[in-house]
């Protein structure tokens, strides 16, 4: 009797046990689907929201359009060659499949196939070759052009030189605007985020432009989508590419090229106008140049070479070295309280003119006037806690320049 009763009470549990295994198998099973459920609406109701748009930027040079054109057929080749390759694949499957009866077939090779499936994509490939050869030999014409701007990569933003053409002798840094509280989730962001700069290249409408790219650190890239432009700029050489853009309009690109930690805050940025813009333009940027190269002999004081150095410092300076002057060690060393910002001020200007071999630091002598340079030691050497009392002079820079 007892052992009866105890096989009972045992049944009982196993199948208490098993009831409440399957509850929780059903629970969960129910959980899984409805979080299931709920994140496929999650991801179709953001899907709702988003922007759909598809395929390349609008092209608004003759060489974009044909790359674009080049592009569209190619996708239909390869969706056509998809298409059927996968279609014979799958009947091959089903319908040759053992459980079907079928046996498989006892040779080696077929002459017929081969052939086919070595000269169609040949065919192909001498098919696509043709358009594709023609649009890059036009691509790389650079023959012949009514501007020519050198283009130099930094880490991180560009130098323009306007080489030939009314505003030879026009040279700037166009650097990232983007505001430092919406890159640091302070601030929502703007609609241009990481795609806008101080100062664009300015070129004018309908005018064959001819760029030559090249580097003062590492290999950077200089792309503008809506152009068919995208060429490497690379240190100690000069590479050419060129666009002729037919609607006035700012267009827009980055820097393609894994160039560093700051490499997704290089972007560029082309403002297309026309030919009676880009003249007041021109005219206007030799003004400021002239304005801002002043008498070189002339003598600054203290307050305006600080201010002036402000400026200087926060476009070329503050990306590496902060606005606070505390740095990113070890890549980028403090400024506030340095032996270079407090120590003899010839050292500091080297520094500033030359760069520092094996670092990240650049050299700006060829990208800042002699009063710029001046001017951002000036404020180095004045700003935060490093209160020196020092003013230098334009005429300073210019001796060490020859040394």
């Amino acid at each position: 009797m007892l052992c009866h009763a105890a096989r009972h009470l045992a049944g009982e549990r196993e199948k208490m046990a098993r009831n409440s295994n399957n509850r929780d198998a059903n629970s969960l099973r129910h959980g899984s689907a409805g979080l299931l459920i709920a994140g496929l609406l999650g991801l179709f109701s953001s899907a709702a929201n988003a922007d759909w748009a598809l395929n390349l930027q609008e092209p608004v040079t003759a060489v974009a359009r044909r790359v674009y054109a080049l592009h569209s057929l190619l996708l239909w080749v390869i969706v056509a060659i998809f298409v059927g390759v996968f279609a014979v694949v799958t009947y091959s499957l089903f319908q040759h499949r053992k459980s079907k009866g079928h046996k498989a077939a006892d040779f080696h090779d077929n002459t017929a196939v081969e052939l086919i499936w070595t000269i169609v994509p040949a065919l192909i490939l001498v098919a696509i070759a043709f358009p594709a050869t023609s649009a890059l030999v036009d691509m790389r014409d650079t023959s012949e052009p009514d501007l020519t701007v050198k283009v130099t990569g930094y880490q991180w933003k560009w130098g323009y030189e306007y080489v030939t053409g009314d505003a030879a002798g026009i040279k700037y840094l166009s650097v990232l605007s983007t505001p430092r509280d919406q890159i640091e989730n302070k601030a929502p962001k703007g609609e241009h985020y990481l795609l806008e700069v101080d100062r664009p290249l300015v070129v004018p409408v309908g005018k064959k432009v001819r760029i030559l790219t090249t580097s003062n650190d590492v290999i950077h890239n200089w792309s503008v989508p809506a152009f068919a432009v995208k060429t490497d700029a690379v240190p100690g050489f000069l590479r050419d590419t060129w666009f002729r853009a037919e609607k006035e309009g700012t267009y827009r690109g980055q820097c393609s090229e894994l160039c560093g930690k700051d490499h997704g805050f290089m972007p560029v940025v082309v403002e297309v106008v026309s030919e009676a813009k880009y003249a007041a333009w021109v005219a206007e940027q030799k003004q400021q140049m002239a304005a801002v190269a002043g008498d070189p002999n002339k003598v600054w004081t203290l307050d305006e070479m600080v201010a002036l150095g402000e400026k200087v410092y926060t476009a070329n300076c503050a990306a590496c070295h902060q606005a606070s002057g505390e740095g990113l060690p070890p890549a980028f060393p403090a400024l506030n309280g340095s032996k270079i910002a407090t120590g003899p001020k010839d050292a500091h200007l080297a520094i500033v003119l030359k760069g520092k071999a094996g670092t990240a630091m650049a050299a700006f002598g060829e990208q800042l006037s002699d009063t710029d340079i001046a001017a951002v030691v000036s404020y180095e050497r004045n700003a935060w806690n490093n209160k020196l009392g020092e003013v230098i002079q334009p005429a300073e820079v210019k001796a060490l320049r020859g040394k």
